[in-house]
């Protein structure tokens, strides 16, 4: 005797060894014995052999019309058994009996199952919902392979239109376009990015990058909403002084301008002046709440998103040949540099010129000043604010910066083009510790910690930089900064670049006009700010990181290099000198920190911005050259 039963989700057949009551001993097809109940046991027979049953009984089931069987069947719970003898209208044999049951079996959607062997037609609404969903997967299933094709062919489908950002950053491995780009990318083993690139959905690999910035952190785009215009302040005093500012060639949020004027005892009254939007909206206002989304400006190579539109930065920025309004802070200041006293007032200010560091540094430098240089305009006025820097600096007994570290800037002309896309990168050194750079950064410091201080006194929360343990955090209420040395340091001096630097002029203005704060004590907005502000301006920094790091890669296949020098930091991380590219070299020996090496560049990807340097040889040991370049 034979019998059909089912394990593990599949019938089989056998020929039945011993027959125990309960349970039987069955040879299957394969020669194997197993042990199987009766109760699993659907349907005994003799005739034919049990391979040839299995072979027939499926052929036979494969030439059913699955819709005509749901059809013709009652609404009742049925057993396999019986509706095989309804559709062949005489008692089935073995192979027509099996047929009828592989067929429901395979027809989930059609007909479900209620027990062994047994089944019921789905309800008709349920059969016509499961069809549509069939059809559904059938079409994705079609434009899948569609879209595959398409992306093997490098052309972008149609579908793709608008999705290219979520499929590169974010996506969702349940769409249909996600999943065609994740075949076509196995398909030709690149990654979605270098497959996307080749067709044509990005300009080029800076676009991958940026793209992710912004897909990350302005997902509704750098468009500025609509907003009510500034209320500019009126019967402000003029200030009677010649204000002038130092800056890079591409800034144009100018927050800080200086005056030199002199007094009759022969000393001086200098002149800190920033720039004023807290006098032209609140708290509360459209442009506050842009402000306050955005929290700083983003700076890269080539380009800038601003925290304040256009026009807002325009009416208030310190332009030459304008009179501006300003929050200024008079140093009243001896002949020989002693700081008596100082003053703060908020004010109109005549702004005479905006001085470029590509243009002055050349002849206002440390050999200018220590060996003399030829006379312009702002000479004397630079001189003596670096003479008072100088003293400002001593007295906080911490320098202002390290003046053996070399800071790069970076320029990114748009109107040529590189193999790589548009933009042809420009990459340059400047010392840090410059006489311009020192003067600038001691009387900022100078500022925001004499304003700190003010709030401070005033019982009035601001937003302040606290360092102690090396550690560098924000709190809402006065500490010292050890790194400056100072004993509270407010960030006041970049409003129209920083919210933080609004906030803290939006406090001072209150106390400096006696009026309410727009922040009181204690207030949970403010610690929401100060916090939301701390992670922005992590994030944009990290981004200005990274997206240097891509240009330096840029530079070096645009300028061609195969060879390069580099100064060794520690195991096999070096950083190249020409330009502030850092990155591990798997082929460097055993190197002292500090050393001085050549490199082979023997590859570079845009992508991961990764470096493929192999060593080629030592230059020199560590020196005293090398460690203040690799003292970052």
């Amino acid at each position: 005797m034979f019998v059909l039963f089912e394990e593990g989700g599949s019938f089989k057949a056998g020929t039945v060894r011993a027959d125990n009551d309960s349970s039987l001993q069955v040879d299957n097809t394969h020669g194997k014995r197993v042990k199987l109940k009766r109760a699993n046991v659907l349907l005994e027979f003799r005739e034919p052999a049990p391979a040839d049953l299995l072979a027939r009984a499926e052929a036979a089931a494969a030439e059913f019309d699955t819709d005509f069987l749901w059809s013709v069947c009652g609404d009742e719970e049925f057993a396999f058994t019986e509706f095989a003898a309804d559709y062949y209208g005489h008692t089935p044999n073995a192979a027509e009996a099996a047929a009828m049951l592989f067929s429901l079996h395979a027809a989930p959607m059609w007909f479900h199952r209620r027990g062994k062997g047994r089944f019921r037609k789905a309800p008709e609404d349920i059969l016509r919902a499961a069809k549509a969903g069939m059809e559904k997967k059938r079409l994705q299933a079609e434009a899948i392979e569609r879209m595959r094709a398409e992306l093997a062919a490098r052309r972008l489908p149609i579908e793709f239109g608008g999705m290219v950002p979520q499929l590169l950053y974010r996506p969702d491995r349940n769409s249909i376009e996600a999943k065609a780009l994740e075949a076509a990318c196995i398909d030709a083993g690149l990654s979605a990015a270098r497959l996307l690139l080749e067709c044509g959905a990005l300009p080029s690999s800076h676009d991958y990058h940026y793209r992710r910035f912004l897909f990350e952190q302005f997902p509704e785009g750098t468009d500025f909403p609509a907003f009510d215009p500034p209320v500019f302040p009126t019967a402000l005093p003029c200030a009677d002084v010649a204000a002038f500012s130092i800056d890079d060639a591409s800034t144009t949020e100018i927050d800080d301008a200086f005056s030199v004027t002199p007094q009759p005892d022969g000393g001086w009254k200098i002149g800190i002046h920033i720039a004023a939007p807290a006098l032209g909206f609140m708290r509360g206002s459209t442009l506050d709440a842009i402000a306050r989304r955005r929290l700083s400006t983003v700076y890269m190579p080539g380009g800038k998103i601003t925290m304040l539109p256009d026009d807002v930065v325009s009416a208030f920025t310190l332009s030459a040949g304008r009179t501006c309004y300003a929050m200024s802070l008079y140093l009243d200041v001896r002949a020989d540099l002693t700081v008596l006293g100082h003053e703060s007032r908020i004010e109109c200010v005549p702004v005479v010129a905006n001085l470029r560091h590509h243009d002055i540094e050349p002849i206002f430098n440390e050999t200018a000043l220590t060996k003399g240089g030829p006379d312009f305009p702002w000479k004397k006025e630079l001189t003596l604010l670096w003479e008072l820097a100088t003293v400002l600096e001593a007295g906080r007994g911490k320098p202002s910066g390290n003046a053996n570290q070399v800071d790069h800037t970076f320029s990114v002309d748009w109107e040529r083009n590189s193999p790589d896309g548009p933009g042809v990168i420009a990459i340059g050194k400047r010392l840090r510790g410059s006489p311009l750079e020192k003067l600038v950064a001691e009387l900022m410091i100078f500022a925001n910690s004499t304003w700190g201080q003010l709030l401070d006194e005033a019982g009035v929360p601001g937003l302040y930089r606290v360092q102690g343990g090396g550690k560098v955090r924000m709190a809402t209420v006065a500490a010292p900064h050890e790194g400056l040395g100072v004993d509270c340091y407010a960030w006041s001096s970049s409003p129209l670049r920083r919210y933080a630097d609004l906030v803290n002029q939006w406090q001072i203005a209150a106390v400096l006009n006696g009026t309410a704060p727009a922040f009181a004590p204690r207030s949970t907005d403010l610690l929401e700010a100060m916090r939301d502000f701390e992670l922005a301006y992590a994030e944009y920094s990290e981004f200005q990181r990274r997206i240097e790091r891509y240009w330096c890669v840029r530079w070096l296949r645009q300028n061609d290099v195969h060879t390069t020098e580099a100064f060794v930091l520690r195991d096999n991380l070096v950083r190249l000198i020409d330009i502030p590219l850092v990155f591990r070299v798997p082929s460097l020996p055993p190197q002292l920190p500090g050393s001085k090496i050549s490199l082979i560049i023997a590859g570079s990807d845009l992508i991961d911005v990764e470096i493929d340097a192999r060593y080629l040889a030592t230059l020199s040991e560590p020196g005293p050259e090398a460690w203040g370049e690799t003292d970052y």
